[in-house]
């Protein structure tokens, strides 16, 4: 088979996908990327057995192959080459990869693609649409609470709970806990509550940089794996097993001190705050008090180095 496209496509599409990639394996073709034609397309697909992401992108295509060649010598390659047409042909024997552009050329040795992992198929028979916009923007605001160690596996995942009126997402790490409320008309006729781990939806996140339609969630019926369907690409996810903490148990219904302050005024005060934080005990603390003319005051310190404190309006 031979394929021609775009230099930059090639190098986009083999960046998609490139956080998938086992850094380590046990089976060196998970450290491949799978190349091969799907309706025209050049498909490109990389898994480390736990989420695998594909993405197609605009080719000539004659003929009909699949090979898997070593990712990380094919994106540094593809980056090196000049902004012209890449013409790819597919080698069996050895198997392998035959790259032309402009005066470069390039020979890759590759693995069979039989020996590829295959991906798990997941239908659509539960599935609900949402704007790309809505997600990425109710990731942004509750991932980063997901735990980073997996002393609590069900905890390196958000949980997912979706109905007819909409979703619900949480993270929490045993100190921080982010729930974000998402209404609108979905499909879904008896509501669904997943896991999906974090590390895979940070890779969705860059993927929704790019992506301006709706993201198609779709779940397996067997409750093991989810996929997530945007324009051009598409992620595959195992999902974490076990039950998400109760977290409506942990927001308080009463509270003693109560403040309202503007978003943006307490971003750039915390993130100031956050500069002597680092270098200290990596702690702010805010002083709430209805006689500071009704203004919060956001204080860091750190030892030999320094202090900061700043003040917002708050009602």
């Amino acid at each position: 088979m031979q394929v021609t496209c775009l230099k930059d496509n090639l190098s986009k599409g083999l960046s998609n996908i490139s956080r998938a990639v086992a850094t380590r394996a046990t089976l060196p073709v998970t450290q491949n990327v799978l190349l091969e034609s799907d309706n025209g397309q050049l498909k490109l697909t990389a898994t480390n057995t736990e989420i695998s992401i594909s993405t197609w992108i605009g080719a000539q295509i004659e003929g009909e192959a699949k090979v898997t060649i070593p990712a990380r010598m094919l994106n540094d390659f593809i980056n090196s080459l000049p902004e012209e047409n890449v013409q790819m042909d597919f080698l069996s024997e050895p198997v392998g990869l035959k790259i032309k552009c402009g005066q470069f050329n390039a020979n890759i040795n590759g693995i069979s693609a039989e020996e590829f992992p295959p991906i798990p198929t997941v239908d659509d028979s539960k599935s609900v649409s949402i704007p790309s916009d809505v997600l990425k923007s109710a990731l942004e605001r509750v991932v980063f609470a997901a735990a980073t160690d997996d002393s609590r596996p069900v905890l390196t995942g958000v949980n997912f709970e979706l109905d007819k009126s909409g979703f619900t997402i949480a993270a929490a790490d045993g100190f921080r806990l982010a729930v974000e409320k998402v209404n609108f008309e979905t499909e879904i006729i008896e509501p669904v509550k997943v896991i999906i781990p974090a590390k895979t939806l940070v890779e969705l996140q860059r993927l929704l940089v790019d992506s301006s339609s709706n993201v198609k969630l779709s779940l397996n019926t067997n409750g093991r794996s989810a996929r997530f369907k945007l324009d051009n690409s598409e992620v595959v996810t195992s999902l974490v097993q076990g039950t998400f903490p109760d977290y409506d148990k942990l927001i308080p219904d009463e509270f003693s001190t109560k403040a309202q302050v503007g978003l943006t005024d307490m971003i750039q005060a915390t993130r100031a705050a956050s500069i002597f934080a680092r270098d200290g005990s990596g702690i702010i603390r805010l002083l709430i008090s209805s006689q500071n003319n009704g203004d919060i005051k956001i204080i860091s310190r750190a030892e030999e180095v320094g202090s900061n404190e700043n003040n917002i309006q708050a009602n």
